[in-house]
Order: C-alpha cells, then sequence, then structure tokens
C-alpha cells in the first residue's frame, strides 16, 4: 500500500519532465530568439519545488480525512450505532473498610461455677447455634450441698411455721408466752431469707427446685447456649476445668453486623446520614450489596486521613466474617443526564472523545470522525457525556466497538508516518 502511494505520488512530476523533452526536440532555439535556454532548467527546479508542494498538500488532504470501514469490517469487530440516553446516575464517593459488628453482637460463653466440663458436643468454629442449645455439663460435689440445703432449710422452714402457730394460738388464750413467739417470727423470718438465697443460687445454676427432691439431687449443671449465633472459637472439652471467668466459647450474631467505612477527609462534608450505598467484598467476586449510611464519626484519623462512616446493610447480604475487607460507593446525587455505554466514550489523560458516523454511507466504505466531548461519572455501565460542539446533523455515535475505530485511527496514522 505505501509503495502504490509513492508511485501516485511521483507519477505527475514524471510526465511533466517527459513533456518538456518532447517540446524542445519540436521547437528547437536559437541563440538570441528571445528565449532563455537556462529557463526550462529553472522551471523544471520550480516544476520539482511545486511538485513537492502538491505532495505535502496531498498527505495533508488525507490525514485531514476520516477513519474508514468498509461494511464488513464494521460486522467482523461488532461495531454498533446508536444515539445519547437519558438517564439517571448518582456521583459518588469512594470509602474502604470492613464487615464488623456492635458491642451487643458479640457474646462470651462461660461457667457459672467452677466445675469439670464433661459430655462437651462436639461444635467447631462457624457452627451456628441455638439459644438455650446443650453445650456440655459441668460438674461439681458442691452443686449437691447447695440442693441438700435447700431441702434441709424447707423441712425447717415447715417445723417453725408449725411452732410459730402453736406458740400464738397458745399466746391468744393467756397460756403462751410472748417471748416465745417473737422468737419463733425471728426464726422463721431468717430461715424463710436463707430458703429464698439457696433458691436463687440452684436457679442460676440451672438447677430447678420446683420439683427437687431428695431423690433427684444432682452433682451436674448444664452450660447452655446464651443466645443464638455462629462460634468464632471455642476452647471447651471434656475433663476441663473451668471457673466462671474462663471464656469457653464466643458468638456472634450476624444480623446485627454493619460496615466500618474510612472517608477521606476531602470528602466527609458530602456525607449525611440516609445516604444510599453499595459495596462489593472482592475476596468474593464483583457482586453488589447495599447499605445505608447510619453515624458518621465524630474523630479525625491523623494517620490515614479518615472518618469513620458507620453503615447498616439493607437487602440480601454476603456471608459475615468479622473483619472481612470491602469495598464502597456512597452516592451524593440522583441526577438525569445525558449518557452512552462505558465502553463508547476513549478517555486520553484529561480528555475524552467519541467516535461518530453519517446515518448515510455511499458505496461499501463509512467514514468515522473522532468527537471530543467532557466525560463525567461512570455507574451501572454508563458514563456522563457533555458534548463540547453541538453533535453535527445526520450523524449517529458508535456506542459498541469504539475501540476498533480507535484502534484503525491509531494504524492509519502510523501508516501516513511511513
Amino acid at each position: 500500500m505505501t509503495t502504490i502511494k509513492q508511485l501516485s505520488t511521483a507519477l505527475p512530476a514524471l510526465l511533466l519532465i517527459l513533456l518538456l523533452c518532447t517540446c524542445d526536440r519540436a521547437q528547437p532555439h536559437e541563440e538570441g530568439d528571445g528565449h532563455d535556454h537556462d529557463a526550462p532548467t529553472e522551471k523544471m527546479a520550480s516544476d520539482d519545488h511545486d511538485g513537492h508542494d502538491h505532495d505535502d498538500e496531498h498527505g495533508d488532504h488525507e490525514e485531514e480525512e476520516g477513519i474508514h470501514l468498509t461494511t464488513a469490517q464494521i460486522e467482523t469487530m461488532d461495531i454498533g450505532f446508536g444515539d445519547f440516553t437519558d438517564i439517571k446516575i448518582n456521583d459518588y464517593v469512594t470509602a474502604t473498610g470492613t464487615m464488623d459488628l456492635p458491642p451487643n453482637g458479640y457474646a462470651d460463653v462461660s461457667a457459672r461455677a467452677t466445675g469439670f466440663v464433661r459430655n462437651s458436643r462436639n461444635y467447631v468454629e462457624g457452627d451456628y447455634i441455638k439459644r438455650g442449645a446443650t453445650l456440655g455439663y459441668l460438674e461439681n460435689p458442691d452443686f449437691i450441698n447447695h440442693q441438700q440445703r435447700y431441702l434441709e432449710l424447707t423441712a425447717e422452714l415447715v417445723f417453725l411455721r408449725e411452732e410459730l402457730d402453736r406458740q400464738e394460738t397458745l399466746l391468744a388464750a393467756d397460756a403462751g408466752i410472748l417471748k416465745n413467739v417473737q422468737r419463733l417470727r425471728s426464726d422463721v423470718a431468717s430461715k424463710t431469707a436463707q430458703l429464698a438465697g439457696t433458691r436463687q443460687q440452684l436457679e442460676y445454676l440451672g438447677i430447678s427446685t420446683a420439683d427437687l427432691t431428695t431423690d433427684n439431687i444432682t452433682n451436674r449443671i448444664t452450660l447452655f447456649a446464651p443466645r443464638s449465633g455462629y462460634i468464632t472459637t471455642i476452647a471447651m472439652h471434656d475433663g476441663m476445668y473451668v471457673e466462671p471467668a474462663t471464656k469457653l466459647m464466643e458468638l456472634i450474631d450476624q444480623d446485627h453486623f454493619h460496615l466500618e467505612l474510612d472517608v477521606f477527609e476531602r470528602d466527609v462534608a458530602k456525607i449525611s446520614k440516609g445516604q444510599q450505598l453499595t459495596y462489593t467484598v472482592p475476596s468474593l467476586g464483583p457482586g453488589r450489596y447495599t447499605a445505608e449510611v447510619h453515624v458518621i464519626g465524630k474523630e479525625f484519623n491523623e494517620e490515614n486521613k479518615t472518618v469513620r462512616v458507620h453503615a447498616h446493610p439493607t437487602g440480601e447480604q454476603p456471608p459475615f466474617v468479622r473483619g472481612r475487607f470491602v469495598e464502597a460507593r456512597i452516592f451524593l446525587t440522583d441526577q438525569t443526564v445525558q449518557a452512552l455505554p462505558e465502553e463508547a466514550v476513549l478517555r486520553d489523560g484529561e480528555m475524552a472523545y467519541i467516535f461518530i458516523a453519517s446515518t448515510e454511507s455511499t458505496g461499501d466504505e463509512v467514514e468515522f470522525e473522532r468527537l471530543p466531548v467532557r466525560a463525567g461519572i461512570t455507574d451501572n455501565g454508563y458514563t456522563a457525556v457533555t458534548l463540547i460542539e453541538p453533535l453535527p446533523t445526520g450523524m449517529r455515535v458508535v456506542t459498541e466497538g469504539a475501540y476498533f475505530v480507535y484502534a484503525q485511527s491509531q494504524a492509519g496514522e502510523l501508516e501516513h508516518e511511513h
């Protein structure tokens, strides 16, 4: 292709030289005939110079021409045409953060007394358990003493109340002694308090006193799950000696999980409570989830120049893992703008442009032109576009395959340089 162009450029000069040579043979000139024999040389030099100018002009004309593609190329490259679309695109602020839980989203499981763990269930981290589920048992001989004391106090209180009733009857008949009645009343009150305290101790340990008899005294109590949730850590096992301060496992309630996002200082003023946001979890793929700004922090992080924003998830959410990294977009506005598919807008540094073509083409070729534009935000696959100059009448926009048109233009420029 380059050879053909070079030949077409040199051909006019070759024809001119042949014509001059023919004229010289047909009409020879003599000295003094008024003709300057040096003129042909100068004329040829001038013609050569003109030919060079014409060559440059021809080259410039080719570079000014648009990009040409055949209909077959357009079909092969899946180049599509369309027009601007009026859609709502949200401007947004980007932020990063993690999944987290409020303090009341955690629950430590511990024993209510000292003892040895028996028959612990085979739970592992990540298991979900419901409130009240049996985790294992705790054995301690002191549990027997508490139940024995409760039964003894119950029996003593029955006797004291009966004796008090008898002494009050005697006192009413002037046959009793007031001092004995007063002593019995004090004893009944004391034993009643002791019995109530012992009952509360047993209830706290999980031992019911309603049906407690000498036949069902036990040396073990049940370890229950205090709430529903997922197990994050577990340390209990059979034979383990524990105290009330011993942490047996940790449960989390993911129904209350939230996002802890770090927003840069320059963007904090744009954030307000109730703004909607979407976020992705890079470790899980491109899926997007929704949330809402709930609390804007009041403390500035000097290290990374950010402010903490607390957001509550809405709708369907990904599996919760505490500390999992997320990337978020906090939406600021909801405006209707002219937009094109994201792939239709090509960026070159700070500049952006689109390709356009005539709606009416002749022959087998379509000519494309590059049109500078101002590109705005991109959302849901569309980019807001502002025209610097009006779209010429009768032109259509390349909405699909713009990159292939760009590649063709680059190939054309390389060819002209060659």
